[in-house]
């Protein structure tokens, strides 16, 4: 039986005091809605907690809404109906579709590198098992459901739904809950993107609530560059020069084709060398569908000048990988080359296999372009370490690593704070999450001085009257 609560709390079931695992529960006296179910994600400690019991019965939740498909917001949905969440799944259409593939790439990634581990013996478990499996994804998928923007849908008894945009990736959302006992909204900010990103129009303002929860990743990060593209430009004309290839981990939904539009930008300026670039993803190949698609017919997140003109994403000499052999056929190109490849945060995926075979080359350049999460490879490879381990052995890492945090396309302080000042009415309160302490703790300051309003960060399992 669930126990109810009095009046309506939201409880921080992730993405609490750090950057991963988002999941909010909301509670009232006649429903129990969770909005966003991420995986965990750097450092051991924190990816452990995805093999934790769920903190309630998964049967017990009434609805589910989703701000937008990267793995850390949807990555634990298999595992939560594989034990016996039944119920809606609400998104955007983008986000659902995109959803669908980035479950199902985590599902096979998990499966192959349980394998892998039983294989090496490299697991401390015997044996190693998955999370969950694609056959997992697929049942998680199918019980998504089409929620239209800016206009309210009831999801659960006295709960209702509304997105509106958050100008992050394609499909991306801020979700405002509606409640009809008089409590005021409740709004998520989900992942907020810059106000010029290269496709995407900027996020909406935020509407009226009474409790605002917004993501603070770059809390601490003041004017990061408009545009990457040029230090990108340096960094790959000087590798070139040297003969090397450029290996760039990049999150398969939108960073990939940030960067794609970066170089085609790059090439037709004369700003680099012609020459290979290689998309050696297959969730990125899949999303890049999904992008040349709404481009092409002028989907309604896409910025004006950018509709109806797909080849943006052509930056003039692109082979897109669609097989293992297709991958391992890269090695056999004489540099310079490109190779773009999951996952961003180096955590998985085949980019894994071209670090292997790049890190030790002094003449090549491994070049960051988002936020890594500490005790991810990518991090470490900021941080300096001269070793990087992968698949259970020690690589030395020669290569040049590079980082162009301008790419990232998450809002820093200056546009959080502005995006939660152009709101009709303050709220009555502000919850930061989706940040390590100390941007967290930046952010607070911040909107302290700026806008005369304190802001809460609480821990993981902490709940907040609305």
């Amino acid at each position: 039986m669930t126990i109810r609560p009095d009046r309506p709390l939201i409880t921080f079931l992730g993405a609490a005091r750090t950057v991963t695992g988002s999941k909010f529960l909301v509670d009232t006296p006649r429903a129990r809605v969770l909005v966003d179910c991420g995986l965990f994600q750097g450092p051991k400690k924190l990816r452990q907690r995805n093999w934790a019991e769920f903190p309630v019965d998964p049967a017990s939740i009434d609805a589910a809404a989703i701000s937008h498909a990267h793995l850390d917001h949807v990555g634990y949905l298999p595992a939560l109906v594989r034990n016996g969440y039944t119920g809606s799944i609400w998104a955007s259409e983008s986000t659902g579709r995109l959803a669908g593939v980035v479950m199902a790439d985590s599902g096979r990634i998990q499966v192959e590198d349980a394998r892998r581990a039983n294989k090496k013996g490299y697991s401390k478990h015997t044996p190693a098992l998955p999370l969950y499996t694609e056959r997992d994804a697929m049942a998680a998928s199918a019980q998504f459901r089409v929620a239209p923007w800016h206009s309210s849908t009831p999801i659960a008894d006295g709960i209702s739904l509304r997105l509106t945009r958050a100008g992050h990736i394609l499909g991306s959302a801020s979700i405002l809950l509606e409640f009809d006992d008089g409590t005021a909204p409740l709004h998520i900010s989900g992942d907020l993107g810059r106000p010029f990103h290269p496709v995407l129009d900027p996020p909406d303002p935020p509407p009226a609530a009474g409790t605002v929860v917004m993501e603070t990743t770059y809390g601490d990060t003041e004017q990061l560059e408009e545009d990457g593209t040029a230090e990108l430009g340096a960094v790959i004309a000087r590798t070139a020069e040297r003969g090397g290839a450029v290996v760039i981990p990049a999150f398969s939904i939108d960073r990939t084709e940030v960067i794609l539009v970066a170089l085609r930008n790059l090439t037709e300026a004369g700003a680099i060398p012609k020459m290979p670039v290689f998309l050696d993803s297959p969730m990125a190949r899949s999303a890049l569908g999904f992008y040349l698609r709404a481009v092409a017919e002028s989907h309604h997140e896409i910025r004006d000048d950018i509709a109806g003109h797909p080849e943006i994403f052509d930056p003039g000499d692109l082979t897109v990988t669609e097989s293992v052999d297709d991958s391992k056929a890269i090695n056999r190109v004489e540099p310079p080359y490109i190779v773009i490849s999951a996952s961003g945060m180096a955590t998985g995926g085949r980019v894994l296999h071209h670090l292997k075979r790049e890190l030790p080359n002094p003449a090549s350049t491994v070049t960051l372009v988002g936020y890594q999460a500490g005790g991810t490879r990518g991090a470490r490879l900021l941080n300096g370490e001269e070793e990087i381990k992968i698949h259970g052995k020690w690589y030395p890492v020669r290569a040049e690593i590079a980082s162009v945090p301008a790419f990232s396309v998450h809002a820093d302080r200056s546009e959080l704070i502005d995006w939660l000042a152009s709101a009709p009415t303050p709220p009555d309160q502000v919850i930061g999450v989706h940040g390590d302490p100390e941007a967290l703790e930046s952010f607070k300051e911040a909107v302290s001085q700026r806008l005369s309003q304190n802001v809460l960060t609480p821990g993981q399992g902490e709940s907040i009257l609305l």
